[in-house]
């Protein structure tokens, strides 16, 4: 299994970022995939779930609204569109899945926002 996230960078306070996770060594269509963000200091957090049919998404309280995740099956990818960016967004953001109860994570990219 292998997860690489991109997308990325610096961003201005209201600005957009939209992060890529491209997934292999699975069938990428029978698993939900989930991003999560660790800030400095804090937790690692979920802040967005997507399930295997893309029919059901759920999002951290702090984001909704804002952020909507979404997934192309045919291009084993899952994306994390992020809108009106606050600096408490800052974080590094994490591509995961569960395969059999085991978790997966990419390496993490990270996202600034800040003037």
């Amino acid at each position: 299994v292998r997860l690489v996230e991109s997308g990325g960078g610096l961003v201005q306070p209201g600005g957009s970022l939209r992060l890529s996770c491209a997934a292999s060594g699975f069938t990428f269509s029978s698993y939900g995939m989930n991003w999560y963000r660790q800030a400095p200091g804090k937790e690692r957090e979920l802040v967005a779930r997507i399930m295997s049919g893309a029919s059901s998404t759920n999002y951290a309280d702090s984001v909704k609204g804002r952020f909507t995740i979404s997934r192309d099956n045919a291009k084993n990818t899952v994306y994390l569109q992020m809108n009106s960016l606050k600096p408490e967004d800052t974080a590094v953001y994490y591509c995961n899945t569960m395969i059999f109860s085991i978790g997966y994570w990419g390496q993490g990219t990270q996202v600034t926002v800040s003037s």
